[in-house]
């Protein structure tokens, strides 16, 4: 038999005005030792991920079409 909540109402989750959080369980990012500066982490939907064999792959085709945009468009991303 399925659990259900207690709760009834419109089945929409409120936020509640506060949330305890147990430090004590907490664990360090075991992949922040793996970003270099400056980096950014992406996440990709399943299908797009599907395509890629590795993070080398993903950002030698970024790099390709980043070369391929017009000048005008290069400057822009570099400025802002």
């Amino acid at each position: 038999m399925k659990k259900t909540s207690s709760h009834r109402g419109t089945g929409r989750e409120e936020m509640r005005r506060e949330y305890r959080f147990d430090y004590r369980k907490s664990r360090p990012n075991r992949f922040a030792s793996a970003m270099k500066d400056g980096a950014v982490a992406i996440v990709l939907d399943p299908d797009v991920a599907s395509v890629f064999k590795s993070p080398h792959s993903v950002n030698s085709l970024l790099r390709s079409v980043i070369t391929a945009l017009p000048k005008q468009a290069k400057a822009q991303s570099k400025s802002g």
